[in-house]
């Protein structure tokens, strides 16, 4: 059996979490990631309060399970929710986009293990002083905002760097990965655009069939100049901001032009003109499966593989 430290900590019975991905990760995903085994987030992103709250309520319906909450710190509302979650009851938090050392100490009052994502080692050792539980070491083969290293740098640079553990994210795709993840130093992995395709995922079959097209060469980073880089699968939209960036377009342009392309896509299927966010390792995901079928395969995978390398080994 694949387990580490993590399930420890968590309660979880495999190592692998699902990625908080905004508009996609709701209670439907996250109660199958968990119910399968691992460790199901929803997103918070920015929702209103009530409807994640109502989100929440859903997920604990769907599972007995320990379940998270995505918060993302430069939202409008990340208060409001950083508060909620301790009012749900809610076992883990994982966060990004900005700093959450403020609700820490009111997490741990409330019991609530705490999961940054991080894309670099002086994050890790600042969120480390800040006492949180693990870190999620995310490089730059993800889908959605990215950093700079890849996971393959960033990973053993963060492991060596602190003494919590740490989750292992971006290009993760099957149980190769996962081994590979463990082989850096990682207790753990935060797999994403796999379950993007899984039955439970309630994003438009449009999208679903975008990832399972894709190939190995399909994705590219949008919006470095505005300071938010995106990975995206290409389309139309994709091409536009490329066109601007060459052009020399204002950071105001092209941050209009993304407003709402998130939800366009996930919701409408709007495939052209959306923000289909997926990672580099889309190229790998080619069929819809239950989230069961998903992390049962990773965990066979990954043990297969670790297996292997110890007779090869000599």
């Amino acid at each position: 059996m694949l387990k580490s430290q993590i399930c420890d900590i968590i309660g979880i019975k495999y190592p692998i979490i699902q990625g908080g991905m905004a508009w996609v990760a709701d209670s439907s995903i996250a109660a199958g990631v968990s119910n399968a085994g691992g460790l199901g987030i929803i997103a918070a992103a920015n929702a209103p309060v009530d409807y994640i709250r109502e989100e929440i309520r859903k997920a604990k319906k769907l599972t007995d399970k320990p379940f998270g909450v995505n918060i993302m710190m430069l939202s409008d509302n990340a208060d409001e929710i950083a508060k909620m979650v301790c009012e749900e009851g809610v076992k883990v938090v994982t966060t990004g986009a900005g700093n959450p050392g403020k609700y820490i100490d009111m997490w741990k009052e409330h019991n609530i293990k705490v999961i940054p994502v991080i894309a670099s080692v002086a994050l890790a050792r600042r969120m480390e002083r800040y006492g949180v539980d693990a870190v999620v070491a995310e490089g730059c083969e993800s889908g959605g905002h990215v950093g700079e290293l890849t996971t393959m740098a960033l990973v053993p640079q963060v492991v060596d760097a602190v003494n919590i553990p740490v989750i292992a994210a971006g290009g993760i795709g099957d149980g190769r990965g996962v081994a590979a993840a463990f082989a850096l130093g990682a207790l753990g992995v935060q797999v994403g655009t796999r379950f993007l395709v899984a039955k439970e995922c309630t994003v438009h079959q449009n999208y679903k069939d975008k990832v399972i097209k894709a190939k190995d060469i399909d994705t590219e980073v949008t919006g470095r100049i505005t300071g938010h880089p995106v990975r995206v699968l290409r389309n139309k939209l994709a091409r536009k901001y490329k066109i601007m960036e060459k052009e020399g377009a204002s950071i105001e342009e092209m941050e209009a032009l993304g407003r709402g392309a998130l939800p366009k896509a996930v919701k409408d299927g709007d495939i052209d003109n959306g923000s289909v966010m997926a990672g580099q390792i889309a190229g790998l995901v080619n069929k819809e499966e239950t989230c069961a079928e998903i992390v049962e395969s990773m965990v066979r995978e990954a043990s297969e593989v670790i297996e292997k390398i110890k007779q090869e080994m000599y």
